[in-house]
């Protein structure tokens, strides 16, 4: 997806298994951004064998790529297949704009991307968690009238 005056400067797409490196290192700059890189243990490999080149994904990515192929911008989702109401909900795992591609839309174009293919494929919700204190983040999802869960509470139990 490309709109306007962005149409020159990127698309949105399905991220393909030859963007695994670029998606990688994408991947790890949000990790170091969020503090948790010394964790992080993604590799190409595991890209490729769980949702870019496999028939049965574990995960959605879609991307914003320059023409000529450098990658400004990812996302990545995880499906609940059902829920109470028998449609899918889609989490949003990750959400990342380059620090030079900011302010050019390129978030905006990704998100609505999500949103349009969540509603095509029936979803009911689409869902994602944002980092205590980034308001930054919460202004963005902001705009597509995303609002904080006030009926639960995240748990988490390490294993």
């Amino acid at each position: 997806m490309s709109t306007g005056t962005e149409a020159a400067i990127f698309n949105v797409r399905p991220a393909l298994a030859t963007d695994a490196a670029g998606l990688l290192q994408l991947m790890r700059e949000l990790a170091a951004f969020e503090d948790y890189l010394t964790e992080f243990c993604v590799t190409v490999e595991d890209l490729l064998a769980r949702g870019l080149d496999t028939e049965r994904p574990q995960f959605r990515a879609y991307v914003a790529a320059t023409p000529a192929g450098a990658l400004l911008a990812y996302a990545v989702l995880v499906e609940v297949a059902f829920t109470y109401d028998l449609r899918p909900d889609w989490r949003l795992k990750e959400l990342y704009v380059t620090a030079p591609a900011r302010q050019l839309g390129i978030g905006k174009a990704l998100m609505e991307t999500l949103i349009a293919d969540a509603r095509q494929h029936g979803c009911g919700r689409l869902k994602w968690d944002v980092l205590p204190g980034n308001e930054n983040a919460r202004q963005f999802y902001r705009r597509f009238d995303g609002k904080p869960d006030t009926g639960w509470e995240a748990w988490i139990l390490p294993l």
